[in-house]
């Protein structure tokens, strides 16, 4: 009688999340930005957004809640319920976060179900116009023939830039001084002041500056060369095999999401990002489009997990 009861709860569950799952969405959903409006993140959400509206005929509603890099958003969404109106667009702060803030993260990447890995954006290793090197071999033969000496600069302690060169240091065995500053504009001062030689920096920023020639641009931080800078070789490809950071953007559910409901969500972002004029918009908000189902997502969520906290750890960064 007890396996009898357990096998009819089991039906009632499978029917009722499959009748669930056929009526969703039938209100609007609200999904958390952790960031300010403009942003890269808040565009390309809304990109998102405003077609999943059309294709859905419900309302996505993008919800910005900015604060502690990310924390704040995903902190409201993991305490929200997993019934697909509360999803989480998030960066790859999203994984760096737990382990910069020990102290004060409020929520563990575990607790949320991954949907879909939209893609990438690169960073781009830039150095002053006047260094002495213009490609990673000659820039890690003159770091190690200048321990210490080379600074390089950031857009913030702990952030994208900081943790590419924490990767780069640990990766090659060189010294390298990290000078962190308030956002790229300083940093992109410092670059052509020669108060600072070298930056893993936005692609989009650098870019332009390298191709005036007022910088160099060394290579791209991606797993492949980048189609909007195809002229610029990868880290790996250029004498780091296996270096590649770039900053991914990623939908996510509270832990729990019934499959029906992430597979339905996972399709319909599928479907959005093949329509051109969605493509054409997420190429200007400097996204590199490749797909992950949530499986995969899930690895690779995983996978950063350990990477980053281990970049964290061997450099003994602490943002508490």
């Amino acid at each position: 009688m007890k396996t009898l009861a357990l096998f009819c709860s089991a039906i009632c569950l499978a029917i009722s999340t499959s009748a669930f799952s056929q009526q969703y969405p039938n209100r609007p959903v609200r999904m958390v930005v952790g960031f300010t409006p403009g942003g890269g993140a808040d565009t390309i959400a809304r990109i998102i957004g405003s077609k999943f509206s059309e294709r859905t005929k419900q309302t996505l509603i993008i919800d910005n809640r900015p604060g502690a890099g990310g924390m704040v958003g995903t902190a409201i969404i993991a305490k929200s319920a997993p019934d697909g109106y509360n999803l989480l667009f998030a960066n790859a702060s999203f994984v760096t976060n737990p382990a910069l803030h020990t102290k004060t993260v409020t929520y563990d990447p575990r607790e949320f179900a991954p949907i879909f890995r939209l893609g990438s954006s690169q960073y781009l290793l830039t150095a002053n116009s006047s260094l002495p090197a213009s490609s990673v071999k000659e820039l890690i033969a003159l770091a190690k023939s200048r321990p210490g000496k080379l600074l390089s600069a950031s857009a913030g302690l702990g952030g994208p830039g900081h943790l590419s060169l924490e990767l780069f240091k640990m990766m090659t065995g060189i010294d390298i001084t990290h000078v962190p500053y308030k956002g790229t504009a300083p940093v992109i001062t410092s670059l052509l002041g020669n108060e600072t030689q070298m930056v893993f920096g936005n692609a989009g920023a650098m870019a332009p500056l390298v191709r005036s020639g007022k910088l160099k641009g060394l290579a791209v931080t991606g797993a492949a060369r980048s189609p909007a800078a195809p002229e610029f070789p990868t880290v790996a490809e250029a004498g780091v095999p296996g270096f590649e950071v770039s900053s991914w953007y990623g939908i996510f559910s509270p832990k729990g999401l019934p499959a029906p409901i992430i597979n339905f969500i996972h399709k319909e972002v599928e479907a959005i990002l093949e329509l051109p004029d969605a493509r054409e918009l997420l190429a200007k908000a400097g996204l590199e489009i490749a797909g992950m189902s949530p499986d995969r997502f899930s690895t690779y969520v995983q996978s950063e997990i350990v990477k980053w906290g281990k970049v964290v750890r061997t450099a003994g960064i602490r943002l508490e």
